[in-house]
């Protein structure tokens, strides 16, 4: 016999019994709509975990680590700390990790060092991460705020969506970008209102003289510091913290005039409390769309794996300040490497950590590679994506096992089916074989019967599976997402490999459950069967 006639035969036996084959085919169609939707959830869950890396411009940054100046000081003293919190945190300090995947750095991340990083084949851009926590002043408002330093120019994303304005023109211009919150914080009315405004980094205006004289202080050697303790023990001056000494003889006749405590001499400029803060201004050239599409309204967001700052302003003017107006901590590491040794005199500290960007995500993981090889700790997202993609091959994988039960059910009754049409067509499948038919024939009529069943209830169970994604993509959306200020998002991801398969799986699955019953069809004896009733 021929296919073509095999397949005629086939739908003319489905055509006579239309009510027992709708029914085993309407359990094809649960069993491969529940695999379908299942897995389509799954698969769109990681899509949208990677689509929000991506969008987030996490692909393309690599976070680089360098020896910190608390560690360096840390080790030139000796100090290993044992288990003890302080060991924790000056292990933590220097940049050790837990993770075996980030070594610790064994190299000051310098200026030097960011010249050498950005020579690597495939790095785009280098930017060093400058932080400053400070006052600042803008609109009859001063408020502490955290500043950040931005290169310019800069290809993060996070630079390239402006409500109003652009970005700093040049790494020499006193010019600023701000956020949406901080209109928000500042009292601006709207984004056009803050571009052309000034603001001012404020800080004590004696903080960098007296830095200044104590760095000096640090570099002296033993003899003046001796000089300094005899000074003190005749009560010509009082060495105070920073090293500097009082001018000789000077007493309380020095002091001025009072009346009791009271001066009478009239205030200098330099007394006037508003001279007291240092400033340095500048203009306001860009606001920056600070909200992720898709994010909550109101929820500020950032790009990229460099920290979140209200204001950026250039590299060279955050580093100028943060040099100029230390904290305590850092000033007091500072001078202990430099009176340690460990940090010469023509040395910089250098940064605490840098941004590397790539050119192409594909070659993230080589310059990764390299930069640990040039003694540096790196993080990249391409570590976590790892374990990401095995958590998700875990859940589509328990996603399918639940949805192949309904299509394994619906093999039982495709099974039924099949046996229950031997019993009715005994006679013909006798007067087939007495007139030619061979075994593999009768066998091939059973299993086409059963691959039409699992086709036409793939096609239709991949169709039932798409109207469901559309439905609860639209319920969620309504009732979940909308309600929150959220935008629509795509929880289900149907690619044609899934649909494709399943149509597949469930015709291999009709086949296999009709090996049984076109077995038995095979081996009847034509002379019982054509005595069948």
């Amino acid at each position: 016999m021929k296919f073509l006639d095999i397949l005629r035969l086939a739908l003319r036996n489905l055509r006579e019994a239309r009510l027992r084959a709708g029914l085993t085919t309407l359990g094809v169609i649960v069993g491969v709509s529940m695999i379908v939707t299942m897995m389509s959830f799954g698969l769109g869950l990681q899509r949208n975990a990677v689509q929000r890396f991506r969008d987030l411009d996490l692909f393309n940054e690599i976070t680089v680590s360098g020896r910190s100046l608390v560690g360096l000081v840390s080790s030139a003293m000796g100090d290993r700390g044992g288990d003890s919190g302080e060991g924790r945190r000056g292990r933590r300090d220097q940049g050790e990790t837990n993770d075996p995947a980030r070594k610790t750095p064994e190299r000051m991340l310098t200026d030097a060092a960011l010249a050498e990083i950005a020579q690597l084949p495939g790095v785009a851009s280098v930017e060093p991460n400058i932080e400053l926590r400070t006052y600042v002043r803008a609109n009859k408002r001063a408020l502490l705020r955290q500043v950040g330093g931005a290169l310019v120019p800069n290809g993060a994303t996070r630079f390239k969506t402006y409500l109003a304005g652009r970005m700093i023109s040049s790494p020499e211009a006193d010019e600023a970008v701000v956020d949406e919150s901080f209109l928000r914080s500042f009292g601006f009315e709207n984004p056009q209102a803050a571009v052309g405004q000034t603001l001012e980094l404020l800080a004590p205006a004696g903080a960098s003289a007296e830095k200044a004289s104590g760095r000096e202080a640090a570099g002296e050697k033993k003899s003046a510091n001796t000089e300094g303790e005899a000074g003190a023990r005749d009560g010509a001056g009082a060495k105070d913290v920073t090293g500097a000494q009082d001018e000789p003889g000077r007493g309380m006749d020095d002091e001025g005039l009072s009346f009791f405590g009271l001066p009478l001499e009239e205030e200098s400029p330099e007394d006037d409390p508003a001279s007291a803060l240092a400033a340095r201004t500048f203009r306001i050239v860009g606001v920056l769309k600070s909200e992720v599409e898709g994010g909550a309204q109101g929820s500020r967001q950032f790009r990229g794996m460099m920290p979140v700052s209200s204001i950026y302003i250039p590299l060279p003017a955050a580093r100028a300040w943060a040099d100029r107006y230390r904290n305590s901590i850092s000033e007091v590491a500072f001078r202990l490497a430099r009176e340690s040794g460990v940090l010469k005199d023509d040395e910089a500290e250098g940064y605490a950590m840098a941004i590397v960007r790539v050119a192409d995500p594909d070659v993230l993981p080589d310059v990764q590679r390299r930069l640990n090889e040039l003694g540096f700790s790196t993080f990249s997202i391409v570590d976590q994506l790892k374990e990401l993609r095995t958590l998700f091959l875990i859940l589509n994988s328990a996603l399918g096992l639940l949805g192949g039960i309904s299509l394994l059910v619906a093999s039982f009754g495709i099974a039924n089916t099949m046996i229950m049409s031997i019993l009715e067509r005994t006679r013909e499948i006798g007067i087939m074989k007495a007139i030619g038919a061979e075994d593999r024939e009768i066998k091939l009529i059973f299993f086409v019967e059963a691959g039409l069943i699992g086709l036409m209830g793939g096609v239709a169970g991949a169709l039932a599976a798409w109207a469901i994604d559309a439905v609860a993509n639209r319920l969620a959306y309504k009732f979940i997402l909308q309600p929150r200020g959220v935008s629509y998002v795509d929880f289900f991801a149907l690619p044609p490999y899934l649909w494709l398969g399943a149509i597949l799986f469930a015709v291999a699955i009709a086949i296999l459950a009709a090996l049984y019953p076109a077995a038995r069809a095979a081996r009847i004896d034509p002379v019982k069967a054509l005595r069948h009733d």
